[in-house]
């Protein structure tokens, strides 16, 4: 569910020590049912067991489009990523918190930034933006603890602001609907023996 932004704004999390220079775009909540306050490690757990992204037909195609896009006109180049375009966000961190970084799954296109009991952060720079993807740990308006992702992201030039922007319909009507299903599902069936669908 899209939630406002001050749902990521008004949470005492780290991340708004390192991003302020950056955009937030999305604010998404994923409904947990019978969390408590020390499961979001039991969360992400769930969510790299189920597979991390959506596999449904129309998530596969759009991200296969954005991959083939991306090679053709050199998006995703090595010089336009991490450490070449932009320095990581992760080279600001203070050491304690840099050290909490994880190792996260082979293939993923994000790095990890840092990894606590009640929030994580991942990174990704491309042709197009820097951006983070923040997940965050927080009691909703109904008093239960739920998942929340929020998108923050500095574009590149003019192309990145306009790329943001025709992508967000697709974010918003395929793309972050998928993920809710996935996640929410795995929260459900971390504990089942079931093997996630997707």
């Amino acid at each position: 569910m899209k939630l406002p932004s001050t749902a990521h704004t008004r949470q005492p999390w780290r991340i708004h020590e390192f991003t302020r220079d950056f955009r937030l775009e999305d604010v998404w909540s994923f409904r947990t049912p019978g969390a408590g306050p020390e499961d979001f490690p039991e969360m992400l757990a769930a969510m790299l067991q189920g597979g991390f992204a959506p596999r449904n037909l129309p998530t596969r195609f759009l991200f296969a489009v954005r991959w083939r896009l991306g090679r053709l006109l050199g998006w995703d180049r090595d010089g336009e990523g991490l450490s070449t375009r932009v320095r990581p966000l992760r080279e600001r961190l203070p050491a304690e918190l840099a050290g909490t970084a994880v190792e996260l799954p082979a293939g993923s296109p994000f790095t990890s930034m840092y990894e606590l009991p009640d929030e994580a952060a991942r990174e990704i720079a491309n042709g197009t933006v820097h951006a983070v993807m923040h997940l965050g740990w927080a009691q909703g308006a109904n008093g239960e603890y739920e998942l929340r992702m929020a998108v923050l992201v500095k574009p590149n030039g003019p192309f990145g602001r306009f790329y943001m922007a025709f992508i967000a319909p697709f974010r918003h009507l395929v793309v972050y609907p998928a993920l809710t299903r996935a996640w929410e599902r795995a929260w459900r069936e971390r504990d089942a023996g079931l093997s996630p669908r997707r």
